[in-house]
């Protein structure tokens, strides 16, 4: 069955929007743009946006990675990180146009530029080893190195992100625009983020996990430096994670998204307000059962720093986004912590700033069949909403596509729970079509009311789409997003399987002998769970999955705090247990074909994972097919190689043709 919806290929045509940054006088917007151009390589450019005339004009050219816009204070130039020169640094353009020109030559790069409040200076984050200086310049040549051993004697010495490390630490340095002469602000071997200029810009404040063994804790406190003195004080008790800064408009306070590891990993990031002079701490979101944070999944790169919560101009509230129902809004919460949402809707808000004198909000947003992601603006009660752009217009205009329907179901404990639902783009009445359930990954992240290629993909080929949040997802409160540690494969597997049987009693159109099962991470988890305990599906798809909790604590750059935090023991304490939720366990008992994707450079879930439970199907002779993505990493459908983006879901659809058409 083929219909005119989204295929595979049409990955290639789409526009993904990110960081919309409102300029000072709240008349334009620059955002990051990216395509994917005729080499199928991803570039992104910066765009200007008019916004009383919606006119949007191209603003930076040319085949690079051109990201992180932020205005100066006075309109006149905007800075952004680009790898223009072969590494990313940071660059300034004039407004009026004209050629770009490049701020830092560090060795390593830069990144994450912050103007202090005259425009004068800028703090840029640096990459530094113990004896690289900030002098140290990039250089263009490279040099034939030896083969070398990697030797390492960190506990952390790779991420899915990075690689292996290169023994460096991010550090702020502080560059004088008007001399060019750099300081650098942080030192020892630590990281620190997210640096903020105080109002009058004589104290610097940042987060930084600077104990005794960073590796093993968790926590991040926020300190601030004085410019003039150099002196630097610690403003939190090392108990929880701090971090975005943000002072408020009269330099009394700093705001801060955090929590404090309650439930490790599960935890809900809540809007704290610290008060500079007398350091008391104060949760302003304490009485409100929601994840302050966005953790909406879309597979459109959406992905953009988090601005954290950004003061009001009369220093008593702060905007904020947080994730709720599958949806994510903007709202505002008073220092007496009234909390009342900004922009709502089913969809899901990803990015947003303000002008000034914050007359304007523009936001970014994702939503269900009709906006991959689409710029829009209103004022502060929101009830004025403009649409900006509509990148993706041309494309889908041509294209059919599904409309998720939500629902709400009881599982087995009475605990209410949500889903969604997808028909076929080729939809008729009276016809029974195959249904494939989508499992996400986290476990504590969030399916929302966003765009989906990949749900649209595999509706434009006649299936079904079912998705919904089990126990552990966010959106449902701290005790959802609880429940399943300690219990994997226990009330989440209950959840998903409830999730379907009240899909195939309510949607008559549903073939319950064609039903296929995929997820990615924990979802691939939960696959592999799923096919060792029914033959409810008749196929399945795994991707960048864990079979085996043992071997995953030792080679996951996460596993040996994220194995103790999620299933509450370690292979020290009871390999017995992690054994017995393993999927590897039950692999005699798999029946359904399985299909098993999964990177090469996945440091995240290891590809080893994949491998012991291909060849443990292999041996016994059930169907199974192995496909291996060079170059890739635990982020390939959100962000890899287009071409193979291309190709996964291509192996997708293909598999699920074979067993359930």
């Amino acid at each position: 069955m083929t219909t005119n919806g989204l295929s595979a290929q049409d990955l290639l045509e789409f526009s993904f929007l990110s960081d919309p940054q409102l300029s000072p006088d709240g008349k334009w917007v620059v955002f990051v743009k990216r395509v994917i151009n005729e080499k199928e390589k991803y570039q992104s450019n910066l765009f200007l946006l008019h916004v009383d005339s919606k006119e949007t004009t191209q603003f930076t050219q040319g085949n690079f990675s051109d990201v992180q816009p932020r205005w100066s204070p006075d309109g006149r130039y905007i800075f952004f990180v680009s790898n223009r020169s072969g590494k990313q640094q940071i660059w300034k353009i004039a407004f009026s146009g004209g050629e770009a020109s490049q701020v830092t030559t560090f060795k390593r790069g830069a990144s994450q530029s912050v103007l202090s409040p005259d425009g004068t200076k800028l703090i840029v984050t640096v990459p530094l080893t113990a004896s690289d200086s900030l002098e140290d310049k990039e250089t263009k040549e490279k040099t034939e190195e030896k083969l070398k051993p990697y030797i390492t004697t960190n506990l952390q010495y790779k991420s899915d992100a990075k690689g292996f490390s290169d023994e460096t630490f991010d550090h702020l340095a502080l560059i004088d625009l008007e001399t060019g002469t750099q300081t650098l602000l942080t030192d020892g071997q630590y990281n620190h983020h997210s640096p903020a200029f105080s109002p009058a810009g004589m104290h610097v404040a940042y987060s930084a996990n600077r104990s005794e063994d960073p590796e093993q804790t968790f926590f991040s406190d926020i300190y601030q430096l004085d410019l003039a003195t150099n002196d630097t004080e610690k403003l939190t008790s090392s108990d929880k994670r701090f971090y975005t800064p943000n002072y408020s408009p009269d330099g009394t306070k700093l705001s801060l998204l955090g929590d404090d590891l309650e439930y490790t990993g599960a935890t809900l990031t809540r809007v704290w307000s610290l008060d500079l002079a007398t350091k008391e701490l104060s949760c302003l979101t304490s009485e409100w059962d929601v994840e302050c944070h966005d953790v909406a999944i879309n597979d459109m790169g959406t992905g953009a720093a988090s601005s954290g919560a950004v003061w009001s101009k009369t220093n008593d509230a702060v905007f904020f986004l947080a994730s709720e129902l599958g949806s994510t809004h903007l709202y505002q919460v008073t220092l007496d912590k009234n909390i009342t949402k900004v922009i709502g809707g089913k969809r899901q808000v990803y990015a947003y700033s303000t002008d000034k004198n914050q007359d304007r909000f523009v936001y970014a947003v994702s939503q269900s069949a009709a906006i991959p992601g689409d710029l829009f603006v209103s004022t502060l009660s929101g009830s004025d909403e403009q649409r900006l752009t509509a990148v993706n217009e041309n494309l889908l205009q041509t294209k059919t596509v599904s409309t998720p329907e939500d629902f709400r179901f009881k599982a087995n404990d009475g605990t209410e729970l949500q889903g969604w639902i997808m028909k076929p783009t080729g939809f008729k009445d009276g016809e029974t079509y195959p249904l494939v359930l989508e499992i996400h990954g986290g476990p504590h992240a969030m399916y929302s009311h966003a765009f989906m290629h990949e749900f649209q993909v595999l509706a434009s080929k006649g299936y079904g789409v079912l998705y919904m949040n089990p126990r552990g997802s966010h959106g449902y409160g701290q005790q959802f997003v609880d429940a399943v540690r300690g219990d994997y494969g226990g009330i989440d597997y209950d959840d998903v399987m409830v999730a379907v049987d009240y899909a195939l009693e309510n949607y008559d159109w549903i073939d319950a002998s064609r039903l296929g099962v995929t997820g990615g991470s924990y979802g691939g988890f939960m696959t592999n769970w799923i096919v060792g305990h029914t033959n409810k599906f008749k196929a399945a798809v795994t991707q960048r999955s864990i079979s085996n909790w043992l071997s995953f604590y030792g080679v996951s750059d996460i596993g040996y705090f994220f194995t103790e935090w999620e299933h509450k023991t370690t292979v020290m304490e009871d390999p017995e247990e992690l054994w017995r939720i393993s999927p590897l366990c039950y692999v005699k008992d798999v029946q359904t074909p399985l299909l098993i994707l999964h990177s090469e450079n996945d440091y995240r879930c290891p590809i080893e994972q994949a491998e012991q439970l291909y060849i443990a199907l292999k041996q016994q002779k059930k169907p199974t097919r192995f496909v291996r993505f060079p170059e890739s990493n635990h982020e390939l459908s959100r962000s890899g190689d287009p071409g193979l983006r291309i190709i996964r879901l291509n192996e997708i659809t293909d598999w699920f043709d074979q067993y359930l058409k």
